[in-house]
């Protein structure tokens, strides 16, 4: 895996909220019928799910994807966002999230209440914002947690009086704060559009928006040069203030290999891959989530820089614990849509190797069960001692449009180093890194990925990056800060590539032919029980 700076926006599908429900008015105050959506399909037995603010350098301010992520499964009908917000109540979040509320309380000195009431505003925060689009879309500038300035949810309006009668009934109203900018949303995403057209450029990935600091940004260094000749004619014609930054820090460093004991089934994300290289050593990643591709084809996703570039010039395989047992996992697979190794387009989707899936898969003509991400306790994730180590069904996953700076999410990776004596392929980890499920908050996304502080070493690379309380996925280990060993650093920064942007992409490359979706359920071999 590659160390990128890059953010993630994606939103938040809340399905079963309970609690307190009050209605979203417009700006005139009109009210609208409450509505709900589906964020998961099943298919052939086979469950499938559809999409139900940044670590930016220093100076800079998170920022939301311009453009949204086209959903990739079974297209929902878009039904009317407005109507009644439902929250949680506060202790159902807290039962169902204990290592994000162990991360507040710890991060910012808050007690465990407060740490739960800061996580169900988190929730009610995608809806809200989906609600504002929809009902003044003139006035919306867009919104982000605040975690330093007491769990605030700040929402930017070009008409402040508008967008508060909007948000004036909702849950937990005293610590949603309705602040003015220059320029709506809607606004910063046409010219983000238009900056990328002029630029040859991708809007959402190349050219961004950074909704706290009301702003445009042009990610420069790969696709669009820092000395782009069109570059300061496109930023004039924008319209709203614009602003370039380096997409990858130059101190950033590759995280790539590990190894780990997780061979029995199901397959779920956050165990090891070992991946030998063209030169005779062996590398390791971290599975991602499992996905879907065509009726109903079993696949696994990592990171592309696990098995693209460099010393992977031939077809890969992977293996789980490479120098024994050496479990066969998967292979990389013949069709080039499917990898690719350029963040936030760090992905590889892969298939099992021949017969490997029966091991890896639920019981031949049992009912599906879920599709899982391991979550399995460290040390340094405090609250794991209330749960313990435990699977997380995977509802669905947010679009990295609807991902916000200040959520608190969770990353699982397989990195390490062996004690001397001990038969496991070194992933360059460090002496001292324990691998596992660690907790932290997203601080940006202003590199068109999900940045996040959440300790992460080479080796962890393709593992992913989920809510707790409600299974939902965000993104897999690309890139980040450099360092090894024990978690000592609290500021360290992490990459993400966010799920939404790989589906998509890796969709628009074949055609839509294959059809790639995230699974909820299975994998399975076989019939599946009906």
């Amino acid at each position: 895996m590659r160390t990128r700076g890059r953010m993630i926006v994606a939103g938040l599908a809340i399905a079963g909220l309970i609690g307190a429900a009050v209605a979203v008015t417009t700006g005139d105050g009109a009210e609208r019928p409450a509505v709900t959506t589906a964020a998961a399909a099943a298919e052939e037995g086979l469950g499938s799910a559809t999409a139900s603010g940044p670590t930016a350098p220093p100076g800079a301010t998170a920022s939301a994807g311009a453009a949204p992520a086209r959903q990739t499964e079974t297209e929902p009908q878009r039904e009317p966002t407005s109507g009644p917000v439902r929250a949680r109540p506060t202790e159902v979040v807290a039962q169902a999230a204990p290592a994000s509320v162990a991360y507040l309380q710890d991060r910012y000195r808050i007690s465990a209440t407060e740490a739960a009431r800061r996580l169900a505003l988190q929730e009610l925060s995608a809806p809200l914002a989906a609600r504002l689009t929809e009902q003044v879309p003139r006035s919306y500038g867009g919104m982000w947690l605040d975690q330093a300035a007491g769990g605030v949810l700040t929402v930017g309006a070009t008409d402040v009086a508008a967008v508060q009668a909007a948000v004036a009934d909702v849950p937990d109203r005293t610590h949603v704060r309705v602040v003015a900018v220059r320029h709506t949303l809607s606004q910063l995403a046409e010219a983000a559009t238009g900056v990328a057209a002029a630029l040859d450029a991708s809007p959402g990935s190349d050219v961004v928006v950074d909704q706290q600091a009301n702003e445009v940004v042009v990610l420069t260094g790969d696709r669009i040069a820092a000395d782009e000749p069109r570059l300061a004619e496109a930023r004039r014609a924008a319209g709203v203030p614009t602003r370039t930054q380096a997409r990858t820090p130059a101190t950033n460093v590759p995280k790539a290999c590990d190894p780990r004991y997780c061979p029995q089934a199901p397959m779920r994300g956050g165990i090891r891959l070992d991946v030998p290289r063209d030169d005779g050593s062996v590398g390791g990643c971290t599975t991602g989530f499992n996905l879907i591709v065509g009726v109903r084809e079993a696949y696994v996703l990592t990171a592309g820089h696990c098995v693209v570039g460099g010393r992977h010039q031939q077809v890969d395989r992977t293996w789980h614990q490479f120098l024994g047992p050496k479990v066969p996992v998967n292979v990389e697979a013949p069709n080039p849509d499917l990898a690719e190794n350029a963040y936030p387009y760090d992905y590889a989707i892969m298939p099992y190797q021949t017969g490997a899936l029966s091991r890896w898969a639920y019981p031949r003509g049992a009912t599906a069960g879920p599709s899982l991400v391991n979550y399995w306790c460290v040390p340094d994730n405090k609250q794991c001692a209330t749960r313990g180590s435990r699977d997380v069904p995977i509802t669905g996953y947010v679009p990295w449009k609807d991902i916000q700076t200040g959520w608190v999410v969770c990353a699982t990776g397989s990195a390490y180093t062996p004690k001397a004596g001990e038969q496991y392929v070194d992933s360059g980890a460090g002496a001292g890194y324990v691998p596992g499920t660690r907790c932290g908050e997203i601080i940006g996304k202003s590199s068109g990925g999900i940045d996040v502080q959440i300790c992460a070493r080479p080796g962890d690379s393709g593992g992913p990056l989920f809510t707790e309380a409600d299974g939902k996925a965000l993104g897999i280990l690309s890139n980040g800060d450099p360092g090894q060993g024990a978690c000592t650093n609290p500021n360290e920064k992490n990459f993400y590539a966010p799920i939404s942007t790989i589906l998509d992409r890796a969709n628009a490359r074949s055609g839509e032919r294959l059809r790639i979706r995230l699974a909820t359920s299975g994998p399975v071999d076989g019939p599946v029980a009906r």
